[in-house]
């Protein structure tokens, strides 16, 4: 038996979602269709507004709503220090952290030839730019510990390195593999921390 066509497109769309199977989506599916319909009409807003009211700051990459976004605009944040993460969720946890004052870097992923990801998809000139600004004094590379974050904390260590800055890497806290997206506030202090030079 199949479903009919509107709860099989609805699947689809939840398939797209990351980790979301047939079986979590077909779920998925069932209970939005036991939604008020007020429910849906939010969601499906709240979808819509993602889309077309955020954009990624001119400056840092951060998600926006104005550009260039809250951290760059604020006069009281550090800016002898850049803090550099692979997606824009991942500044959310050093922030909630409280322990970082500085400014932020998003390269939108990392190197990794397999999946095609090479330098030029990543906001990787924009750093350099940045860095310009005989006020940065040290840049410090959050990233994931994968060989995908690794290979690409290396790459930016020898563009930076050259310049005098200080090039330094979160300390132990963070397991090899994890996400900074999953880590309590404390591995995260630990880790900020216990950050080496590279």
């Amino acid at each position: 038996m199949q479903y009919p066509l509107p709860i099989a497109k609805l699947i689809e769309s939840y398939m797209k979602l990351p980790g979301i199977g047939q079986k979590t989506a077909t779920r998925l599916a069932f209970f939005t269709l036991n939604m008020e319909i007020e429910d849906i009409q939010d969601f499906s807003k709240s979808l819509v507004e993602v889309k077309t009211e955020l954009h990624y700051c001119s400056i840092c990459g951060n998600i926006t709503q104005e550009d260039p976004c809250e951290i760059c605009r604020d006069e009281r944040v550090d800016r002898s220090s850049i803090l550099v993460v692979e997606q824009p969720k991942d500044i959310l946890s050093f922030e909630n952290m409280g322990e970082y004052f500085g400014l932020y870097h998003v390269l939108n992923g990392v190197l990794s030839p397999m999946d095609g990801v090479s330098v030029d998809d990543l906001n990787i000139k924009s750093l350099i730019k940045r860095l310009q600004d005989h006020s940065v004094k040290e840049v410090i590379l959050a990233l994931n510990s994968s060989s995908e974050g690794e290979a690409t904390a290396m790459y930016l260590s020898k563009l930076i390195k050259p310049s005098g800055i200080k090039v330094s890497r979160l300390a132990s806290g963070l397991a090899v593999g994890s996400d900074i997206e999953y880590a309590d506030d404390l591995t995260l202090k630990r880790a900020m921390t216990g950050r080496q030079e590279v």
